[in-house]
């Protein structure tokens, strides 16, 4: 068998949805909705908590953090994609798929750590109302977002470096979509026990650690509302938290699904299926999640869109 490094390598050539003949038309227009949405909704998201004074607290700080990362990782994963279904070459050189291997763990990991700090950052909201503004200061968030952003980069480094040394099999062919660590890891021709290794330490470091304090969190956090005597209040409280809840539950679910799952389920087909919801629904439905039944999100958005329209109006006067 043909055994090559990675630095022999020029570029390597994706299998994606060929098993699918039939379904490829509707996948890329599937994804490129998708990529569309998340980008539209996350930017938009990111401009509103930037434009709108009354967002500038900690909460809407690390969602526009969580926006910056799905539309890192997203564009990293899908952008590749779509070019290659338009020009049908479903080839990546190998600087671009190193680079899209290590973006996407450093952005999935990052925003593992991030979303447990979101949850802290509601206990802190909940349980400790009249010390929120001084535990969660400007300084105080800035270092969890930075910490965040550093831990993900760092372990994303770890990760790709010792998969980028091994020797490669076969004829450079991937069977996915994407430079996915887990497919490209499938190509190599020596024993990759260590590699792996490395990879379940840094996924449990990374999963069920974070899932954990989440947990911690919210157990404190639903023990605290149930105390709140009025109705309106545990309301308020509960729809407070319900986003943050389903963006976990959606984003954790399919991490836990495809790198911490039994080495006996073994279905390429799966695991690409599962990182298209995992890369490209999981961000899509973010923005929405978090401004449907946010009133703060839409009073800003009414707010910007009547602003614009005014300006618009009083230009098109002058003129």
């Amino acid at each position: 068998m043909f055994q090559a490094n990675w630095t022999s390598v020029t570029g390597f050539f994706f299998l994606g949805f060929s098993h699918y003949p039939n379904a490829e038309a509707i996948i890329f227009v599937l994804c490129l909705l998708m990529y569309l949405i998340a980008l539209l909704g996350n930017t938009i998201l990111i401009s509103i908590t930037i434009w709108d004074s009354h967002l500038h607290t900690p909460m809407y700080f690390f969602l526009s953090n969580l926006s910056f990362l799905d539309i890192f990782y997203t564009s990293s994963a899908f952008t590749p994609m779509l070019e290659n279904f338009v020009s049908g070459e479903n080839t990546i050189s190998f600087s671009r798929c190193a680079s899209q291997m290590y973006i996407s763990l450093a952005m999935g990991s990052t925003e593992c750590v991030l979303l447990s700090m979101m949850a802290y950052d509601r206990y802190v909201a909940i349980c400790n109302p009249l010390r929120y503004p001084l535990i969660m200061n400007k300084k105080v968030c800035a270092q969890i977002a930075a910490g965040s952003w550093v831990t993900g980069c760092l372990t994303a480094l770890v990760e790709t470096v010792p998969v980028l040394q091994l020797p490669l099999c076969g004829n450079s062919i991937i069977n996915h979509f994407a430079c996915e660590i887990l497919a490209v890891l499938k190509m190599a021709c020596v024993d990759t026990s260590t590699v792996q290794l490395i990879m379940l330490v840094i996924s449990v470091l990374l999963l069920p650690v974070p899932i954990l304090l989440i947990c911690i969190s919210y157990a404190f956090i639903l023990s605290n509302i149930l105390r709140i005597s009025s109705r309106e209040g545990r309301s308020k409280a509960f729809s407070t938290c319900a986003a943050h809840l389903t963006v976990v539950v959606l984003f954790y679910g399919t991490a836990l699904s495809m790198y911490l799952k039994p080495s006996a389920v073994n279905s390429q087909e799966i695991d690409k299926f599962m990182a298209l919801v995992y890369g490209g629904l999981t961000p899509m439905l973010n923005p929405i999640i978090y401004s449907l039944r946010n009133k703060d999100v839409k009073a800003a958005v009414k707010k910007q869109l009547i602003r614009n329209l005014f300006n618009t109006i009083l230009i098109s006067i002058t003129k």
